[in-house]
């Protein structure tokens, strides 16, 4: 059997967090995300549309001059045992 190359790997749940304080508006994050996951909001700041959707390919984080923009794996809740 040989492997697709058209198959989605295996999507891994993630946080994506925007620092209001930080963003400028530019909306490289929103133009560079392949997925759509941002949209802007009404004053142009970007919103996580879709997180579900996110591939982790970092170009927001990356492009992002203002460093306003963090992806995280988000961690399974451990059951905790007493």
């Amino acid at each position: 059997m040989s492997e697709n190359p058209q198959v989605d790997p295996p999507k891994r749940p993630v946080l994506i967090t925007v620092n209001e304080k930080w963003c400028k508006k530019c909306g490289i994050c929103i133009s560079f995300c392949p997925k759509g996951v941002f949209i802007p909001d009404d004053v142009g700041k970007p919103i996580v549309k879709s997180p579900e959707q996110c591939i982790q390919c970092m170009l927001c984080e990356i492009r992002c001059p203002d460093f306003a923009i963090e992806i995280e794996e988000k961690k399974k809740d451990r059951p905790t045992t007493e």
